[in-house]
């Protein structure tokens, strides 16, 4: 038992944003893309890359505002009350 409460406090905790990663991840891996087609003189991949980081970029935000910002929100909104 205290190891499923060890986890849940982990997973609702504000110190550790693992959530958000995977949209920096999808970020870096689009950069990443852009560059090697930018070098490449590769229009399509370079293309394709930027689209993926812009994707990502709006993923991070929007993982990380779900998964933080709505949860410390909501516990403000319960002490005001």
């Amino acid at each position: 038992m205290e190891r499923r409460n060890w986890l849940t406090r982990m997973h609702e905790d504000e110190a550790g944003h693992a959530t958000s990663a995977a949209g920096a991840l999808i970020a870096g891996a689009g950069a990443v893309v852009l560059g090697i087609g930018a070098a490449n003189d590769t229009g399509w991949l370079a293309v394709a890359g930027g689209i993926i980081a812009g994707v990502g970029l709006v993923a991070w935000e929007l993982l990380r505002h779900v998964a933080i910002d709505q949860k410390l929100m909501g516990r403000l909104d319960r002490l005001e009350r």
